[in-house]
């Protein structure tokens, strides 16, 4: 099967919301101490305005749900997900991250869908839903992610954008083109 190309589906099926879940192994202080610090420096960054990023008042020391080890969660909207995986890409330490979308299909959401920032961790799915009927929205009050009432690019302006960065790409002999079907 092949991936989608048409304008209107792409768009509409958008992840808008993400989750980072930092892992470390419960009976190791460093790592223990070391995700803290982590998630402290995600406080500061996001109370000075580097991004938007929430993580969980709680911190999980045993397993938990399809999570394996001692671990929290970091929400995150679309319009932050760039900022938020480049600084924990560059400061995660020995950590292990795990990133995935909010989206209805939890399950897939956290096997087909996820990225690890590091080594992987095997993840118990059978706690997982399979389909829920809502997308399961996070602090709506900060009216981002799904919850953004900001208008979004028209697919006319998608379209027109398209069109000018392929016509500037076309004399980059090092970018590939686009297919003229």
């Amino acid at each position: 099967m092949s991936p989608p190309t048409d304008l209107k589906e792409v768009v509409d099926s958008e992840i808008k919301e993400w989750h980072f879940h930092i892992y470390f192994h419960q009976r190791n202080a460093d790592e223990h101490h070391a995700a803290l610090e982590l998630r402290d420096a995600v406080l500061r960054l996001r109370r000075d305005g580097a991004f938007v990023a929430v993580p969980l008042f709680r911190v999980n020391t045993d397993p938990i749900g399809p999570h394996p080890a001692g671990s929290y969660e970091i929400w995150c909207p679309s319009e932050s997900f760039a900022s938020v995986f480049s600084y924990l890409c560059m400061n995660r330490g020995n950590l292990s991250i795990l990133v995935h979308p909010l989206t209805r299909e939890e399950r897939k959401d956290h096997d087909e869908r996820k990225a690890w920032i590091g080594p992987s961790w095997p993840l118990d799915l059978s706690t997982l839903p399979v389909k829920s009927t809502k997308v399961p929205l996070q602090y709506p009050s900060l009216k981002l992610g799904y919850s953004s009432e900001a208008p979004g690019m028209s697919l006319d302006d998608r379209c027109k954008l398209g069109a000018h960065v392929e016509k500037i790409l076309k004399g980059e002999k090092e970018a590939a083109k686009a297919p003229l079907d």
